[in-house]
């Protein structure tokens, strides 16, 4: 996909001074083949790798669209979201609480805390990402708007990624970009607890 993008821009590899991806948080899996692919296609062309927040990338391009106060929500699966609160201003936008996993219940309190960490606002706060479409419910009642489902501001954009990546400060390691899963993996959490029925400390 990315050699046809290329192409249609009329573009060569030898073109690119960077590669960034999206990092996550995330689903373990999808995080640790994307980064993989970026570090296979970085290491190849001697190209630089930077990593880009999956969440900041959601309320950066909701931003774009004028909105100022944003949650940024993944479905983490388990019953969880991992979500960040972020404001807008001056072309950029303002990280109000870090990204954490959260049930569903406690959404209503990431915006009371982001409130908190930022100036009270009369604007509404406005929720993208897959997971405000799984948990719209929890969100509307808790006074935050959510576009339809089909709105692409759900959905990652790669042209935000590129926008983000470029920002970063050049200099850093392609091997200090790795996934960033908030939590444990499913699989890990499995082993411990079959270790835990068969009594073996792992």
């Amino acid at each position: 996909m990315a050699g046809e993008l290329l192409a249609r821009a009329g573009l060569d590899w030898s073109a690119l001074d960077r590669i960034a991806v999206g990092i996550g948080p995330g689903l373990f899996t999808g995080l640790r083949v994307g980064v993989a692919t970026a570090r296979g296609l970085a290491q190849s062309l001697s190209l630089e790798l930077v990593g880009v927040s999956s969440l900041r990338t959601l309320a950066q391009a909701a931003a774009e669209q004028g909105h100022g106060h944003l949650l940024a929500v993944v479905d983490a699966r388990r019953g969880e979201a991992f979500a960040a609160a972020y404001a807008a201003g001056a072309g950029s936008i303002s990280e109000l609480v870090s990204p954490r996993a959260l049930a569903p219940a406690q959404l209503e309190g990431l915006v009371a805390r982001a409130e908190r960490a930022g100036e009270q606002s009369r604007e509404r706060w406005l929720a993208v990402g897959d997971g405000a479409v799984r948990f719209r419910g929890e969100l509307e009642r808790a006074g935050v708007g959510v576009p339809a489902d089909s709105s692409p501001l759900h959905l990652p954009d790669g042209a935000t990624v590129c926008e983000l990546g470029a920002a970063v400060p050049a200099g850093g390691s392609n091997e200090r970009v790795v996934p960033d899963y908030l939590r444990r993996p499913d699989a890990e959490i499995t082993l411990k607890r079959i270790a835990a029925l068969q009594g073996v400390e792992r």
